[in-house]
C-alpha cells in the first residue's frame, strides 16, 4: 500500500520541478530551433528564453511569471492500493498544489468564472484538474504535473471525412496563424493535435498530445508518425517564429493522437503547450521508492488499444 504522506511530499517536489526545471527534451528542441532561426526578433526571444531558463534553475525561481494552471495526470498499475483510497489521493494533490502555490511560489491563477473568487492557492471547484489512466499489472502510481497556459492556444473544429488530410492541414495552419497573429499562444511550443473521439474527448486527446509526449517522440502508427514529421515542417514554414515574430521556429514538435469517432464526422483539436513546457513526473512504489523523470510515458500500447480484451486475444493465445 502506498502511503498518502509519500504521495503528497512527492507531489510537492514535482510542482517545484515543473515550475523551475525545463525538461531536457524540450530544451534540446529549443536549442536546435535557435541554431537555425534567422529572424532578428525571433532569434532575440529564443536566446532570452534560454538565458532565462538557466537563471531560473540557478535561482530556484519559476521560469515564467505566469505559471499557468497546474493540473495532474495520474496513472497506476492494476494492483495499486493507496492509503485512504482515491479521496485521500485527490486531497493530497490539492494540498500539494496549494502548498506549492505559496512555496515555489506559483501565481494564484484560479478564480471563480462569475464571482472571480480567488483562494490564492490554485485550488477551487474543479481545480486542479485530475485525470486518470491505468496499466495492467504492478503496484505503483505515476504522478504527472503539467502547468498548462490557461487562456488561449487551443481550437476545435468539426471536420468531415471528405475533408481528408488536406482539411486537417488547413485547420492546423489556420490555428497556428491565429495563435501567432493574435497573441493567443507563446511560441515556440509543442503542438498537440487530437483527431476523432467526441468533442470533449477530442479536446482531451489534443491536450494530452501536447503535454504528455516528449520532443522527438513519434506515434506508434507509422502513417501518423509521418504526418507528425510533415506537420512540424509545415508549421515552421509559414513565416512565423518565436512569439509570432517573423521567423521559422513556431513549432518545436507536433504530436498527433487519435480516437475512434462517429462515422459521419472527423473532430479535430489543436493545442499549443507553451514556450515554458512545464511538466514533471515521478513513479511512487509501495516500498517507498520514488523515481523522478520528465517523460510522462502516457501513451503506452495499452492506452492506444483497439481490442476488447487485453492483451489482444491472438497474442494471448500464443
Amino acid at each position: 500500500m502506498i502511503p498518502i504522506a509519500l504521495i503528497q511530499s512527492t507531489a510537492e517536489t514535482l510542482m517545484d520541478k515543473a515550475a523551475i526545471e525545463i525538461p531536457q527534451d524540450y530544451l534540446d528542441g529549443l536549442q536546435a530551433a535557435a541554431k537555425v532561426e534567422d529572424g532578428d526578433l525571433s532569434s532575440f526571444v529564443l536566446q532570452a528564453m534560454l538565458e532565462n531558463y538557466e537563471a531560473a534553475k540557478e535561482d530556484r525561481r519559476a521560469m515564467c511569471g505566469d505559471t499557468g494552471t497546474p493540473r495532474w495526470y495520474v496513472k497506476m498499475g492494476n494492483e495499486t492500493q493507496i492509503e485512504g483510497g482515491p479521496i485521500a489521493l485527490e486531497a493530497a494533490l490539492r494540498r500539494a498544489t496549494a502548498n506549492a502555490t505559496n512555496g515555489v511560489p506559483l501565481r494564484p491563477n484560479r478564480v471563480h468564472p462569475l464571482w472571480r473568487t480567488d483562494h490564492d492557492n490554485n485550488v477551487g471547484i474543479g481545480a486542479p484538474e485530475i485525470e486518470y489512466g491505468y496499466e495492467p499489472g504492478g503496484e505503483w502510481i505515476d504522478l504527472i504535473t503539467v502547468h498548462k497556459g490557461g487562456l488561449f492556444g487551443t481550437d476545435y473544429r468539426m471536420l468531415f471525412p471528405s475533408d481528408g488530410i488536406e482539411g486537417i492541414k488547413r485547420f492546423y495552419l489556420d490555428s497556428l496563424v491565429a495563435f501567432g497573429k493574435r497573441g493567443l499562444a507563446c511560441q515556440p511550443a509543442i503542438i498537440g493535435i487530437g483527431l476523432g473521439g467526441c468533442k470533449d474527448t477530442c479536446m482531451v486527446l489534443g491536450k494530452r498530445a501536447a503535454c504528455l509526449r516528449t520532443v522527438g517522440d513519434r506515434n506508434a502508427d507509422p502513417r501518423i508518425a509521418a504526418l507528425e514529421d510533415e506537420f512540424k515542417e509545415l508549421g515552421n514554414s509559414i513565416g512565423m517564429g518565436a512569439m509570432g515574430f517573423v521567423g521559422k521556429s513556431m513549432v518545436i514538435d507536433c504530436n498527433i493522437e487519435v480516437g475512434y469517432c462517429h462515422t459521419g464526422g472527423m473532430q479535430m483539436s489543436v493545442h499549443a503547450f507553451c514556450l515554458s513546457s512545464r511538466r514533471a513526473v515521478a513513479r511512487v512504489y509501495a516500498d517507498g521508492r520514488v523515481e523522478y523523470r520528465t517523460d510522462p510515458d502516457w501513451f503506452t500500447p495499452y492506452q492506444r488499444r483497439e481490442t476488447v480484451e487485453w492483451p489482444p486475444m491472438a497474442e494471448a493465445a500464443e
